[in-house]
Formats: C-alpha cells, structure tokens, sequence
C-alpha cells in the first residue's frame, strides 16, 4: 500500500515511501498510547539507606502471606528504625562538637534543614540553537570538496536484506522495512529522515561558560539503527575474519 502510493511509473520515491510509513508508525502511536507528566520528588530520609533491604523482606514476606515471616520481618525492622535514627542523629550531633569548626557546623545545618541547592537555569537566549548549529558544523564549514558516489565494479558483491535478517523486528513492519531498506541500498539513497540526528547539548559543568562547555549527544532515529546494525552484520560476511576480530575494540596504547 505505502509503496503503491509512492510510485510513479517505474520509478519509487523513497522519501515520499519512508515518510509515509514512519508518519503512519508515529499515527498508531498516538492512538494507542497516553501521555502523562508525572512529578516525583525525593522524600527519603537519609536513614532509610540501612533499613531499605529490611523494607524489601517485610514486603515480600506481606506478599507471600506468611504471618510468622511478617512479624519477625516488622519487629527487626522497627528495630533497625530505631538504630538507624540513633545513628544518624550522633552524626548530626558531631557537625556541632567544635566551635572552630564552621564547615561541619554548615553541613549539619543542612542536614536538617534538607537544603539542597537551586539546579542551574537553562539558558532563554533564542540564539543558543543557532549557535550550537553553527559551532558543531564549524568543520563541516570549511570542507568545500564536493560529494561524489563511488560505482562499485560489476563483479562485486551487492548488499541485500533478506527474510532472515528480519527475526529480531515486528511481523507486521518487517516486509515494509525490508522492501525500504533493499531499495536504499541498490540506489545508493538514504530517506532523509532517517539521516536527521536530534542534537541535545549536555552542559559539561555548571556554570556553562562557553559553547564548548556543552557535549553533544546524539540522538539517531531507531530505524535507522537497525539498518545500520543489518548491513555491518553483512559486512562482516564479507571481510576476513582475521579483520573482524578487531573491530570494536580499542587498540592498546604504546609504551612511552
């Protein structure tokens, strides 16, 4: 049906064929699923790290129905409370032992006020994207050497996706991919779509002084993934294994 619609004659436009598709994947997606914003704030004491394998035995015990386990479970629980409550208020007693001592004075205040600083704000200028653009690209920028495609010889093996490179995918997308992924590859074309990268900018430190202060993370489109995953599978086929054993792994670094 998606490959119908994107014919013309003889000729398949891929774009048109893989944004259709992808457009029709993100529609049932929509329709099936329900977003919610979810708000969770940490209200655990600090105390509650000794007892918390004591909480999972009393929850199991609860769930098993064993009354016996459960009141034992309960009665070393309220006990280790009990110790870990002790415990932790001699060590907020000892940030005060000391009058010459500010630092430990301060961390014990905060200790029992819980004060936590302020996360960093993230930056409102509208130009920060732009920026990010043009400072990720900037090598980009000054390589003016023009792209050229590369006609393989005739007698070289051509790469093509079959059913059996389809087990780990949905039965109900593997033919569409399959068919998509065979005509990007006897083209030479990928959808654009697929070659679009989400860039998120992860500051490096706080405060964030400069662009470079920012890692960039990039986020490619899962289909893409699996098609990038399937032709390395078929490119190891290919080369000698001598060659794929030491793909992946670092070489060692020389003695100085």
């Amino acid at each position: 049906m998606f490959r119908e619609a994107a014919t013309n004659g003889d000729t398949t436009d891929l774009e048109e064929y893989m944004s259709s598709v992808t457009s029709y994947i993100s529609k049932c997606i929509d329709d099936v699923t329900i977003s919610k914003s979810i708000t969770t704030r940490s209200n655990q004491k600090p105390w509650m790290t000794a007892v918390r394998a004591l909480l999972k035995s009393r929850d199991s015990a609860f769930k098993a129905g064993d009354k016996d386990a459960l009141r034992t479970a309960r009665a070393k629980l309220s006990q280790a409370i009990r110790d870990a409550m002790r415990t932790h208020s001699q060590r907020i007693h000892s940030h005060f032992q000391g009058s010459g001592d500010t630092w430990r004075m301060w961390q014990g205040i905060q200790s029992i006020t819980n004060y936590r600083p302020a996360p960093p704000t993230c930056d409102s200028d509208a130009s920060l994207p732009d920026a990010l653009n043009s400072f990720y690209a900037r090598f980009e920028a000054q390589n003016d050497m023009m792209v050229r495609k590369t006609i393989p010889p005739p007698e070289d093996q051509v790469l093509c996706l079959t059913t059996a490179d389809r087990t780990a995918s949905a039965e109900q997308i593997a033919d569409v991919f399959t068919d998509i992924f065979n005509i990007s590859l006897s083209s030479d074309i990928v959808p654009t779509c697929l070659k679009t990268t989400t860039i998120i900018p992860m500051p490096k430190k706080s405060p964030v002084s400069c662009l470079n202060d920012y890692h960039p993370v990039a986020l490619t489109p899962i289909i893409m993934k699996c098609f990038e995953r399937l032709i390395m599978r078929q490119i190891k086929d290919l080369l000698p294994p001598s060659l794929v054993a030491g793909l992946g792994t670092v070489p060692p670094v020389p003695p100085h």
